[in-house]
């Protein structure tokens, strides 16, 4: 499916905080989040190991471009949200790798020894520009093109409040715009190279802003009132492959669909997503999206269209063993340690310097 080989979940961990009050707590999770990100990573399974219907119809695209839309924008609500509730740049960049790093690096380490490759195409994946021209993904580590667009973004939002200060966030939806402008200038309908591709992290940035009131109590309040169906059609529009221009729109379908759900989910679709089947896979999301990649490039994604689907119930279920694995023994420990660590480090922090705790959500002023 054309460049759809992707998923990153990134931030199941510290999923995603609630409105931001005067004194933040920056890990407050918003269950339905967790369905939203279970959803993308279905999709994207879905969309990279089944037959989603006859191809002309072209659904395992569109499962695997709504599925990148959703994880995307999920990403950027937390990054952005996690900042504008004033989290200290060090805390975040350290939280950010040792949630990406731990796991992409051992699966890189995986393909390296599979195959044999120059030093620059080891350094370009592990640095995590392979996605920028002249690509250079690993065979069997090509999905991780959004693990780069990820890292970047973070690199570019971290520069930009290092910079700027919180103040800088308000750049998130220019940025978008003029992504979006660039994807269309180019006829950029879908891409994996950052600038034309991060407008949907960009997107799900501006909800989270709008949503914590930064543009004021209206915006906040015409987001709370949004219907969510509406926009789940037309994402479903936008990321089918002969919507043409209208591809255009997919990062601000995904991010208002998702922005809109937050309070306006009806009762039913609420469920759904904050059940705890949900819970659980938006909990392994991030292992399941490195580790099916890399399978089925082995034995259990071999063969011809017969004798693959009949390994396929082999490959999801090794999937789903191995990301559970990864995640409570593997992942879980090392994010526990490092936000232990901030943890100390703030407390040390506020010890020293009584009047520096975290500012309101809004910037004064």
């Amino acid at each position: 499916m054309r460049d759809e080989r992707a998923m990153d979940s990134d931030a199941t961990d510290e999923q995603s905080v609630a409105p931001i009050q005067a004194q933040p707590r920056l890990s407050t999770r918003i269950p339905v989040l967790d369905g939203w990100r279970a959803t993308s990573i279905l999709l994207v399974l879905g969309a990279h190991l089944l037959p989603l219907g006859p191809k002309v119809l072209e659904l395992n695209e569109l499962s695997g471009a709504m599925g990148m839309a959703l994880f995307f924008t999920l990403s950027g609500f937390l990054i952005v949200q996690f900042l504008a509730a004033g989290a200290p740049l060090g805390i975040f960049v350290m939280k950010r790798l040792a949630r990406i790093v731990p796991l992409s690096w051992a699966a890189m380490l995986f393909l390296v020894l599979w195959h044999q490759y120059d030093p620059v195409t080891v350094a370009r994946n592990l640095l995590f520009v392979a996605n920028l021209p002249p690509v250079s993904l690993l065979i069997g580590g090509e999905h991780l093109w959004s693990l780069c667009v990820e890292m970047q973004f973070y690199l570019t939002v971290a520069t930009i409040c290092l910079l700027f200060g919180r103040r800088g966030l308000y750049l998130v939806p220019v940025l978008a715009i003029a992504v979006t402008s660039a994807r269309i200038v180019a006829g950029e309908h879908i891409s994996i190279v950052t600038w034309h591709r991060v407008d949907e992290i960009l997107a799900g940035g501006t909800i989270a802003l709008v949503y914590a009131g930064w543009f004021g109590e209206r915006a906040s309040g015409i987001l709370r009132k949004l219907p969510v169906w509406p926009f789940a059609v037309a994402l479903i529009v936008c990321s089918h492959p002969d919507a043409g221009p209208l591809q255009y729109l997919r990062p601000y379908a995904a991010a208002i669909l998702v922005g809109s759900s937050l309070t306006g989910a009806p009762a039913f679709l609420q469920r759904i997503l904050v059940s705890r089947p949900m819970a659980y896979v938006a909990e392994i999301s991030y292992a399941l999206y490195v580790i099916h990649g890399v399978l089925s490039h082995t034995w259990l994604g071999s063969g011809e269209r017969l004798e693959k689907y009949l390994k396929r119930p082999l490959l999801f279920g090794l999937t789903f063993a191995l990301a559970h694995v990864s995640t409570r023994y593997f992942e879980q420990p090392i994010t526990r340690r490092v936000r232990e660590f901030g943890k100390r480090r703030q407390a040390a922090r506020l010890a020293t310097n009584p009047s520096g705790r975290a500012e309101a959500s809004r910037p004064s002023g």
